[in-house]
């Protein structure tokens, strides 16, 4: 039976009232090498996310940070982390960061690494985006052409959401462009053993 893993809640400490930053923690893992891995792709994330949003920044205002569980389930874990900073201006600035994991191995997946190889994957979520974007009448910073092969996603609910940063491809207001895709409807071109084929099957 693949039960979900044991995920506890740590904070980032920094005396200031106004920086409460929160990740998550993997324990009670059978593979402990694989727990470390997870906990440091989770914490090295994080890190690299804190300094791009002016952590160690003297006009630090304000920072938040928290987490979402998208999926644990089926030996895979996949999260987001999200963080928002204030240092001054109109207005602050978030950033969203997800990770997804095979909890037996520790093995952090990158997008082109659920794909069969030569499946032109980039060309066919980028359709399915593309289509997307008109029927939901969603207004861009310029004419969308196609994904990164490293796009930004998270599994949730059978489905892989590929999402967009702030300023990527719409204005600030529109804030962040999800788009989620049933894994059905990408089943022909999908890894067998990996993420996405681990998770395809409803029962």
């Amino acid at each position: 039976m693949d039960l979900p893993v044991t995920i506890s809640t740590r904070a980032v400490i920094k005396q200031s009232p106004n920086i409460r930053v929160y990740y998550p923690v993997v324990s009670d893992l059978p593979n402990k090498a694989a727990e470390m891995n997870i906990n440091v792709a989770i914490v090295e994330t994080l890190n690299r996310m804190l300094l791009d949003l002016g952590y160690h920044d003297q006009n630090l205002v304000e920072m938040q940070g928290y987490f979402e569980i998208k999926t644990n389930e089926r030996r895979i874990l996949s999260l987001t982390l999200l963080v928002y900073s204030f240092t001054g201006g109109a207005h602050g600035l978030t950033m969203v960061k997800s990770l997804t994991f095979n909890v037996d191995t520790g093995k952090n997946y990158q997008l082109y690494e659920l794909f069969k190889p030569d499946s032109l994957y980039v060309e066919r979520l980028s359709s399915i985006i593309s289509e997307k974007i008109t029927l939901w009448d969603i207004q861009l910073l310029d004419e969308f052409t196609k994904i990164r092969y490293d796009q930004d996603y998270y599994l949730a609910d059978h489905s892989i959401v590929i999402y967009f940063q702030l300023y990527e491809i719409t204005p600030y207001v529109a804030g962040f462009p999800y788009f989620p895709i049933p894994i059905l409807d990408v089943s022909d071109i999908i890894l067998d053993k990996g993420p996405l084929g681990i998770l395809l099957p409803f029962t």
